[in-house]
C-alpha cells in the first residue's frame, strides 16, 4: 500500500494570491480562466451589464463632482452615544499592534514607518486592499491593549486624512458597509483616546459615511448588510444626527431582510457563511437598540429567529459550517458567538435548508446540493457545482470542496465543477464567472444557462435513499447527470451510482463520446493510501479511523489539489475517477464508502 498524504501541515500554508495593486486605486489582480472554458456572455447578462454601465458612470460622475462632499456634512455629529457590541471573537491570527511597522492581512504583509503612512503606499493585492479599507483589522487590533488601541487610532486618523472624500474604491458600497460597521462599534472607545479635534473629525466622518451608505446604488445583494451597518452607526452616533440615520435605515431594513433571508432561514446567496455573518450583524443591532432603550423591529427579530434556526442545521459535527455556494466553514468560535443567544433545546437538524439536503447515520453525515446556483446579483458568490456533496465520518470531514469564497478576488476556477465533489463532463464548465471590465461592473457573477434540478429523498428505519438529477451538461453533450446515493444506517456504509443519461426525445450532439472526471475533494487533514489493486483507497482523517473508498470506474487515482482556508491555500488531495461516456448511451460509475476493519 502506497501512502499519499497529507502533503502540508498548517505551518506551510501559503498566500492565496500574489501580485500587487499599484496604489490603493489600482486595478484588481485576476486569475484568467482557461481558454477552453470561456463562454459567450448570455443576452440576459449583457442587458444587466449595459444597465450597470450606465448607472455606474452616472453615480461616479455625480459623486465625483467638486463640492459633492458638502451634501454629506450639513449637520455635525454630537460625539458618540454608545458602543455597539460586535460579537465576533478575535481570531488567533488577528492583526497585532504595528510592532516593527508591519501589518499582515490575508496572509500578506505591508510595512510602514508610521501607522498613518499605511495609506500612502501600494497594497500587495486587491484582497488586501479590501480588508484594509473595510477596517476588518480594527476590532482585533483594539483588543491588543494600549499599544494596539493607539495604533488603531493612528491608522483611522490616517484614513480620514487620505480618503475623507468619496472615491470609487474605498467608498464602494460593500467596503463602505464594513468600514461603517467596524467604526461604529469602535468609535466611542477610540474617541476617548483622541484629541477633541480628532474626536469631532471621527464623529463627523462616521456620519458622512453612513449618509453615503443610505444613497444609491441599491443593489439587492448586500442591501440588508448595508442597512444593518447604517442602523448600527445610527445607534452609535449622538443625537440628533444619530436618530435621523437610525430612522432612515430601520425604515428600509425590513424589505431588504425579506429579500435576503428566505423562509427557511437560509441566505438568498445560498451561502451558509453569509447567513452567519448577517446574523452576527443583526445581533449587534439588537444589542445597540437595547442600549438605546428602543424596541427591536419585529422584522429584525423575525430575521434573527430564522437565521438562527437555519444555523442549527448548517453546523456540522466538527463544529464548523458546510461549504457550498461560496461559503467557507467559518470558525467554531464565531459560530458559538452567533448561537450564544439561542436558548432553544437542541433539536434534530432540518433535512433541507437552502437547497442542501442533510442526512445522517450514527457515524456519517452527508450533505448534497440539490438546487441551482443563485441567479442575478446573488450569483457573485455562486458556484457552478451541481449535485456537489460533502461528507463527514464522525468529526472527520472527508469529502468537501476547494472552499472558494467571494472574499478572495482570484482562483475563480475553483467555483466550477472541478473544484467540488461532483462530476465534470468534457473540458468546458457549467457557466463561467464574469471577468475583466464585466466583473468590474457587476462583480464576478456566474454567467450560466438556467439549471433544472430534480430530487428525491426517501428514508426508512435502516436506510436513506437520495437521488438528484440535473441538465447542466445537456447543451454541450446531450446528457443528464443523475447521482443516486444509498446510505445503510446500520452498517454506516454508502453505496452510490453516477449515471450519465441521454434525455428521451432530445437529439444527441454529433460528438459520440465525452471524457468525464468524477472528483472527491479531500479535506487537507485527510490521508489517502492507494491499495495494490488500484481500485481501493484507504482514507484517514484526524481521528485516525479508516474508511475504504472503492469504485468500478475505468481509471482511479489520487491527485494533488488545493484547498482555500481563511485566505490561504493548503495543499490537499482529491480522488479522481476518469473515463469516457457515450452521448447516445447510458454510462454508470459506481462507488462505495465503508468503514475499514480495526485490524
Amino acid at each position: 500500500m502506497k501512502p499519499i498524504g497529507p502533503f502540508a501541515p498548517r505551518d506551510s500554508e501559503t498566500p492565496l494570491a500574489e501580485g500587487h495593486i499599484p496604489g490603493l486605486k489600482g486595478a484588481p489582480v485576476r486569475t484568467p480562466m482557461p481558454a477552453r472554458g470561456i463562454q459567450h456572455t448570455s443576452p440576459a447578462m449583457m442587458g444587466a451589464i449595459a444597465k450597470a454601465l450606465l448607472s455606474r458612470q452616472l453615480w461616479i460622475e455625480l459623486y465625483g463632482l467638486p463640492g459633492y462632499g458638502l451634501t454629506l456634512g450639513n449637520a455635525k455629529a454630537q460625539d458618540f452615544a454608545l458602543s455597539p457590541k460586535d460579537l465576533r471573537p478575535v481570531p488567533k491570527e488577528a492583526p497585532r499592534p504595528l510592532l516593527g511597522g508591519k501589518l499582515t492581512l490575508m496572509g500578506l504583509s505591508l510595512e510602514t514607518d508610521h501607522p498613518r503612512q499605511m495609506w500612502d503606499q501600494p497594497t500587495p493585492n486587491r484582497a488586501f486592499a479590501v480588508e484594509l479599507h473595510s477596517f476588518n483589522w480594527l476590532p482585533a487590533m483594539m483588543a491588543q491593549g494600549e499599544r494596539g488601541l493607539n495604533d488603531a487610532l493612528e491608522m483611522t486618523l490616517g484614513w480620514l486624512n487620505s480618503f475623507a472624500d468619496w472615491s470609487p474604491f474605498s467608498w464602494s458600497p460593500d467596503i463602505l458597509a464594513r468600514r461603517v460597521y467596524n467604526l461604529a462599534c469602535a468609535a466611542k472607545r477610540l474617541s476617548q483616546h483622541a484629541e477633541p479635534a480628532d474626536r469631532q473629525k471621527l464623529a463627523n466622518s462616521l456620519a458622512r459615511q453612513t449618509k453615503q451608505l443610505l444613497r444609491p446604488p441599491h443593489s439587492v445583494r448586500g442591501r440588508a448588510e448595508r442597512l444593518t451597518a447604517a442602523a448600527v452607526a445610527g445607534c452609535a452616533l449622538g443625537d440628533p444626527v444619530g436618530s435621523k440615520l437610525l430612522h432612515k435605515a430601520l425604515k428600509r431594513l425590513p424589505s431588504a431582510l425579506d429579500q435576503t433571508v428566505l423562509a427557511d432561514g437560509s441566505h438568498a446567496s445560498r451561502s451558509a457563511e453569509q447567513g452567519l455573518e448577517l446574523l452576527l450583524d443583526l445581533l449587534t443591532l439588537d444589542d445597540a437598540l437595547s442600549q438605546r432603550s428602543l424596541p427591536t423591529p419585529p422584522e429584525v427579530a423575525s430575521a434573527i429567529s430564522r437565521l438562527t434556526i437555519a444555523l442549527r442545521s448548517q453546523v456540522l459535527p466538527d463544529g464548523r459550517l458546510s461549504i457550498f455556494q461560496g461559503g467557507g466553514p467559518s470558525s467554531r468560535e464565531r459560530i458559538a458567538a452567533a448561537r450564544a443567544h439561542d436558548e432553544t433545546p437542541a433539536a434534530p437538524p432540518a433535512s433541507v435548508v437552502g437547497g442542501i439536503v442533510r442526512v445522517s447515520s450514527p457515524q456519517l453525515t452527508l450533505l448534497l446540493d440539490v438546487e441551482a446556483p443563485a441567479a442575478g446579483a446573488w450569483s457573485v458568490s455562486a458556484c457552478g457545482q451541481p449535485a456537489a456533496l460533502e461528507l463527514l465520518c464522525g468529526k472527520d470531514r472527508l469529502f468537501t470542496s476547494a472552499g472558494w469564497t467571494p472574499r478572495f478576488s482570484d482562483r475563480h476556477a475553483l467555483r466550477l465543477s472541478a473544484g467540488a465533489s461532483t462530476l465534470t463532463l468534457g473540458e468546458r464548465p457549467i457557466g463561467e464567472p464574469l471577468s475583466g471590465w464585466k466583473s468590474e461592473l457587476l462583480g464576478p457573477r456566474l454567467d450560466a444557462a438556467p439549471l433544472h434540478i430534480t430530487r428525491d429523498h426517501q428514508q426508512t428505519d435502516t436506510a436513506i435513499w437520495l437521488e438528484v438529477e440535473h441538465d447542466g451538461w445537456m447543451p454541450l453533450y446531450g446528457l443528464m447527470h443523475q447521482r443516486r446515493i444509498y446510505i445503510d444506517q446500520a452498517l454506516d456504509e454508502i453505496r452510490a451510482e453516477e449515471c450519465l443519461l441521454p434525455k428521451s426525445g432530445h437529439a444527441a450532439p454529433e460528438r459520440i463520446a465525452a471524457p468525464y472526471a468524477l472528483r472527491f475533494q479531500l479535506d487537507p487533514d485527510v490521508q489517502a493510501s492507494v491499495a495494490r489493486d488500484r481500485r481501493s483507497i484507504l482514507l484517514r482523517g484526524k481521528s485516525g479511523k479508516g474508511w475504504w473508498f472503492r469504485s468500478d470506474g475505468p481509471d482511479i487515482a489520487v491527485e494533488t489539489a488545493v484547498h482555500v482556508d481563511n485566505g490561504l491555500t493548503r495543499r490537499s488531495l482529491q480522488i479522481v475517477v476518469r473515463g469516457s461516456a457515450r452521448t447516445d448511451a447510458e454510462t454508470k460509475i459506481r462507488w462505495k464508502l465503508a468503514a475499514a476493519s480495526e485490524d
